[in-house]
């Protein structure tokens, strides 16, 4: 019954900056993990960012200082801040709500953010 979906991807130039958004429904948001992870061509899915539903934050070390998960409970919507773009940041960004013993877990879409020149 649960359903994630991304947006807020396109294209921008290296320094830029975006911002990714994550609706949630049919699950109990505020008690749910979640995370943002990317994947580019030939490249594995990686962890980019997850915020527990205490707002405890994990970055990767190639987004650490640059970008911000964030949460609106009310909105059921997890956010990414992404600044200072770097063309190596490429990639399908996807939302993810961890299992929990009540719920599966559920991934969405996936939203593509190209950064180049």
């Amino acid at each position: 019954q649960g359903q994630l979906v991304e947006s807020g991807g396109g294209l921008v130039q290296p320094g830029g900056s975006l911002r990714l958004s994550c609706a949630a429904s049919g699950i109990i948001f505020s008690r749910q993990i979640m995370g943002w992870y990317r994947q580019a061509p030939g490249k594995q899915r990686d962890l980019v960012a997850r915020i527990t539903s205490g707002g405890s934050t994990t970055y990767a070390n190639s987004a650490e200082g640059r970008f911000t998960i964030s949460r609106d409970n009310a909105k059921s919507t997890v956010y990414l801040q992404m600044n200072s773009l770097k063309p190596e940041d490429t990639a399908v960004y996807f939302c993810n709500a961890e299992r929990t013993w009540y719920d599966a877990e559920l991934w969405g879409q996936g939203t593509q953010v190209t950064v180049s020149s």
